[in-house]
């Protein structure tokens, strides 16, 4: 045995293999063996009909469920978005009450997360949710509702960490601000919103007195993002903590 074999396979497993390649060379050359293989399955297919059936049935519900499920949600979609138009009107027209509870006749974006938790439409109120209860001061709601949001959009989704964050620093909970403002600005980083929140991020670790977090926030933005609205701010800043340490 050459002396780099794994000594973990013995002789045994070596002739186990032999045996294998061999059957398969005979059921090649040799068609009546075949026949016979051919037979044996048929045998245990015929034996095993019930157990063939169940599990083709099986397959069966669980591709039409999910087509079907596929379909429910589809539908549903559609009825979300027609049931939120009026209380994103009101929530613009900043009727916030109107827009959280309904109208009487049209529903309020509470009422669509809970009747559309599985739509997109349900998805967003939430997003809307979350911004209300936050403009009306209830800031436990606020973060609820923005966490429950979620979405790939390159814009919103940052947006809601940053909501998030903000209802932290209204509540005096410095720590779980800087996160979520980390997490807004490090979600799929851009000129226009990033520096925004990475200034907020720099000033809750001002008030948690992490200066150098707070410099290392100011100093991406003036390395990054040189041409950004906030780069001035964020030079100034900086040079104060410098300044004070």
């Amino acid at each position: 045995m050459h002396p780099d074999f794994p000594k973990a396979i013995g002789i045994d497993y070596i002739y186990t293999i032999m045996a294998k390649k061999e059957e398969t060379k005979d059921l090649i050359e040799n068609p009546e063996a075949l026949q016979e293989k051919l037979e044996g399955i048929e045998h245990w297919a015929e034996k095993n009909i019930k157990i063939i059936a169940i599990v083709a049935g099986v397959i069966v519900l669980a591709v039409g469920g999910f087509f079907g499920f596929r379909y429910y949600v589809d539908q549903q979609e559609g009825v979300a978005q027609k049931e939120m138009f009026q209380a994103i009107r009101y929530f613009e027209a900043d009727s916030l009450n109107l827009a959280l509870n309904g109208d009487g006749n049209n529903l309020g974006v509470l009422q669509v997360v809970d009747d559309y938790s599985l739509t997109k439409a349900g998805n967003l109120a939430n997003f809307y949710a979350g911004v209300i209860y936050l403009k009306q001061g209830k800031f436990p709601l606020a973060i609820f509702h923005l966490e429950e949001f979620n979405a790939n959009d390159l814009l919103v989704q940052a947006r809601a960490y940053s909501l998030i964050g903000d209802a932290y620093m209204e509540q005096k909970d410095f720590e779980k601000a800087a996160s979520y403002y980390d997490k807004a600005s490090s979600y799929k980083p851009n000129k226009e919103f990033t520096p925004t929140y990475l200034m907020k991020a720099a000033l809750a670790y001002e008030k948690l007195n992490n200066i150098e977090k707070a410099k290392s926030a100011y100093q991406s933005i003036i390395d990054t993002y040189w041409n950004s609205s906030e780069v001035q701010n964020a030079k100034k800043f900086k040079a104060k903590l410098e300044t004070n340490s």
